[in-house]
């Protein structure tokens, strides 16, 4: 029996998704399968809206950001009769398995059709690099990059007027966006979820800079959802030489085309996705470990916490 493969993408939109998109299409349509891209994430998948996709559907799309099936958040999925409608859509093409890309969310929508007997595969797509289960998620190197140019432009204006400029970052609930970016700008000090914060000693160590070491300018990066950052960027006016400015770097964050990185990494994984189902597995999600790829449990790579690499961050530390 012929398998055919539907393609979402669901949640945040992540550079490299669309390079993943093409790999996963290619690869299965050269085993034979069917595929159909389905539009708008798990809302387009229980409203069918579907489009069966040959080779030169997914033509000159991988370097493009975003991605070309849209993407939509459907709190209603986790109910029973929202999946059985999903699952009679699919039936009506003849859709047996799914390949998903996404974060938590969207694993926890695919790990709930496979107990309906759905094949499905996961892939990790998100810049927050917050998926367990893998070293790096699509999208986070292509931010990453993002990050270090704005914060590179930032640095010439702190510079120029004895600023320190207090940058927010995306992260949602994981540090490795601020970690890595504070590394690579140069940082003074980084706050993350992982870390924790004490507004005391960021003040204090500001102190430090600028009496001791007479910087001319700062720079903090913070992950998203840990404090306000005008009011931190004003107790830094108030309390050191330096005149605060808070930056929130925002969605910018998301678009661009993705770098070579995530183009190769969304390539393998799609092309791995395929390979696994083929191979009968399911109800797991892709990853990259140490270079090579792997696959995992969704049910454990859901209640698996990311790891985060302290040894990064005592390297950050030693060279601020």
């Amino acid at each position: 029996m012929k398998r055919t493969i539907g393609i979402l993408t669901s949640g945040g939109d992540s550079p490299g998704m669309n390079a993943a998109i093409r790999a996963v299409t290619r690869s299965a349509l050269l085993k034979g399968f069917e595929v159909y891209g389905i539009y708008d994430g798990y809302d387009g998948l229980v409203n069918g809206r579907f489009e069966r996709f040959e080779r030169e559907s997914v033509s000159d799309i991988l370097f493009r950001g975003g991605t070309i099936l849209g993407t939509a958040r459907l709190p209603e999925f986790v109910e029973d009769a929202v999946q059985n409608k999903a699952i009679e859509q699919m039936e009506k093409v003849g859709m047996d398995s799914l390949i998903v890309i996404g974060g938590d969310g969207t694993y926890r929508g695919a790990g709930d059709l496979c107990k309906k007997g759905i094949s499905c595969i996961g892939l990790p797509g998100t810049i927050d690099n917050d998926c367990p289960g893998t070293d790096y998620t699509i999208g986070f190197h292509t931010a990453l990059n993002t990050i270090v140019e704005c914060i590179d432009k930032l640095r010439d204006t702190s510079a120029s007027h004895h600023r320190c400029s207090v940058v927010q970052v995306m992260g949602n609930h994981c540090g490795d966006l601020a970690l890595y970016s504070a590394i690579c700008c140069g940082a003074e000090i980084v706050i993350t979820p992982e870390i924790g914060f004490n507004e005391d000693e960021v003040i204090s160590t500001l102190k430090h800079f600028d009496e001791t070491r007479k910087k001319r300018h700062a720079i903090v990066i913070l992950s998203e959802k840990i404090t306000d950052v005008d009011k931190l960027a004003k107790k830094i006016s108030a309390n050191t030489s330096f005149s605060g400015r808070p930056t929130v770097l925002g969605h910018i964050q998301r678009g661009g085309s993705p770098v070579p990185f995530d183009r190769l990494l969304a390539t393998r994984m799609g092309n791995y996705a395929v390979e696994l189902l083929a191979n009968g597995a399911t109800n797991r999600c892709v990853g990259v470990r140490h270079d090579d790829m792997i696959s995992t449990p969704i049910a454990q790579a859901l209640v698996q916490p990311k790891r985060f690499d302290l040894d990064i961050y005592s390297m950050f530390e030693k060279l601020a």
